[in-house]
């Protein structure tokens, strides 16, 4: 498997086909809520097998530090195989790497415990996106001591 992480128009669109089939198709989600204009100015997560895009999430990052994780999805046949944690995990390290300070998430509220994993700490119900109730979540970065 291979794991790229970027916002390269190649990356988007593979990542905006993926969201399409589990979003839109899937979860009954309206294709105008996906996309959102964000896509450009964020980075994506993209998991491919034998060149086929099979996971994907985005990660946007604030002018106050922090980001926001958000799309995560994996296609129907390759879930199961912990791919949608190894996007997660990713995208943390990503942000790690990117120096953000912390982490938020809006969450089907069926995933709470999921998130909580990773230490995610809920913190409010949010919109309801076609008939899924979201959640907030929040995950602080420490982020370490620099030395002068």
């Amino acid at each position: 498997m291979e794991v790229s992480i970027g916002n390269s128009n190649d990356l988007i669109v593979q990542a905006q086909l993926i969201r399409n089939q589990v979003f839109t198709k899937e979860q009954l989600i309206p294709q105008a809520l996906d996309l959102d204009g964000l896509d450009e100015v964020s980075d994506h997560i993209l998991v491919k097998k034998n060149d086929e895009p099979i996971a994907t999430a985005r990660l946007t990052c604030q002018s106050d530090g922090s980001a926001v994780l958000a799309r995560v999805a994996v296609t129907k046949s390759h879930r199961g195989l912990g791919l949608a944690s190894d996007i997660v995990n990713a995208a943390i390290q990503h942000a790690k790497n990117l120096n953000v300070t912390s982490i938020e998430i809006h969450a089907h509220g069926y995933l709470k415990n999921y998130y909580e994993k990773f230490g995610f700490q809920f913190i409010k119900e949010v919109e309801m996106v076609g008939e899924h109730q979201l959640i907030e979540m929040r995950l602080g970065l420490l982020q370490a001591a620099r030395e002068w």
